[in-house]
């Protein structure tokens, strides 16, 4: 049994290290180009660039090509490859000692069968064999009332029987130890109630997990307000729910950042001098992202400014949190961008910069964000001239609108 393995009994061993660098990849397209094949040529360079672990697409066979309507959950022949393949992918990914993250759908789950209302909410014919009182009330199913929101559209699974948390438990400790899953993202975490997913976590012992809990931020018609403090705190109460044995995805960072990056640098400061996301409050549980393949690829229902990207991840991945760098950025943009953010990675290993660093704002004025880092890095990012005092620093990095020291 080696030191990976060894953590498995505890959850939190790996968010108290703090040195998590997670790549997501895959985006909306994915489905097209033999996935899991692609995957394998690069997991050389993922692990190289510093990434611990990259989040894969759904593998479940589902009616969408890209997994998120997901029916026979034990079944891993999908669009992106085959059983196979994936597995080949996730013991090469352990050799380079990337983890391999799976995507984890379990607010919905398309029937095969009809039945109670003419609704498919039976699951006749494959493994999970569940009927309609795993399906919510408020979906067309015979189970209780959901915990969360609805996915509309197609039926939601009723986490509060117990058959389907222990079903569930069962399958996603069988993606730990039959597969070579290692960490978990869970999809649509807005849609059960937290108290799951704390349970899921500690049935299967992923080495790390993280919420997608994505709430709409307070705007004021199309402005969105200096103050996300209500924001963030419902993520944190979500991370709460988990017994703090997750960490989830910081919207608020994401929104505040990308109307910063436009001249706006002011609102990366809150009113106690913190970062105003996540971040600011439980950086530890924290996953700063620019984009994903919901908010940017194809998809772009709420992209990062392009032009503004670079600057975006010298501020997410110089900043405590867990940074997290999406395919498209890393892959797609020109081996240019590539190279910038494996040197912005390189400084934070080099410097010892974790999820919980220390973090001292200098500047935060419209054109200028500066700021120190455990008193190891100084960044700016902005128009605004500025650079750190004293001799000792240097710079270790810069592109367009950004710049990083280091002693």
């Amino acid at each position: 049994m080696g030191f990976e393995e060894s953590q498995q009994t505890d959850p939190l061993v790996v968010i108290r290290n703090g040195k998590e660098i997670i790549l997501q990849a895959f985006n909306w397209e994915s489905k097209k180009y033999d996935w899991w094949r692609n995957l394998d040529g690069k997991v050389p360079d993922i692990s190289k660039s510093g990434f611990t672990t990259a989040w894969l697409p759904p593998a479940c066979q589902s009616l969408s090509p890209e997994g998120y309507l997901p029916q026979n959950l034990y079944s891993l022949n999908s669009s992106y490859g085959s059983e196979h393949l994936l597995k080949a992918l996730l013991n090469k990914m352990k050799q380079y000692k990337v983890r391999g993250m799976a995507d984890i759908v379990i607010n919905h789950r398309v029937g095969t069968t009809k039945g109670h209302g003419g609704m498919y909410n039976r699951y006749e014919g494959i493994p999970l064999s569940w009927d309609e009182h795993a399906v919510t009330s408020c979906t067309g199913g015979l189970g209780n009332k959901s915990t969360g929101d609805n996915f509309n559209g197609v039926p939601n699974i009723d986490h509060t029987q117990s058959f389907v948390r222990k079903d569930l438990i069962d399958w996603m400790r069988w993606l730990r130890s039959s597969v070579g899953f290692q960490d978990f993202r869970f999809d649509f975490a807005k849609g059960y109630a937290s108290k799951y997913v704390k349970e899921y976590i500690e049935g299967a012992k992923p080495i790390f997990s993280v919420g997608e809990y994505w709430d709409t931020c307070n705007y004021k018609d199309s402005y969105l307000d200096y103050n996300q403090d209500s924001h963030r705190q419902r993520i944190i109460n979500w991370i709460d729910g988990t017994g703090q044995l997750s960490t989830a995805f910081d919207f608020t960072t994401k929104a505040i950042l990308q109307e910063a990056v436009k001249g706006e640098f002011w609102r990366l400061r809150d009113s106690k001098g913190k970062p105003p996301g996540v971040l600011g409050w439980w950086p530890s549980r924290a996953v700063t992202f620019l984009d994903n393949h919901d908010t940017g690829s194809t998809q772009a229902h709420w992209p990062f400014p392009s032009r503004h990207v670079m600057a975006g991840y010298a501020y997410i991945l110089t900043h405590p949190g867990i940074p997290s760098v999406f395919y498209d950025h890393f892959y797609d943009w020109g081996n240019s961008m590539h190279d910038q953010i494996v040197k912005l990675i390189d400084i934070r290993k080099h410097q010892g910069i974790h999820s919980r660093s220390s973090i001292k704002i200098l500047e935060a004025q419209p054109n200028l964000y500066a700021a120190a880092i455990d008193e190891k890095v100084s960044m700016k990012i902005g128009d605004g001239s500025w650079c750190p005092s004293g001799k000792e620093w240097k710079l270790a990095t810069s592109g367009h609108r950004y710049a990083v020291w280091q002693k």
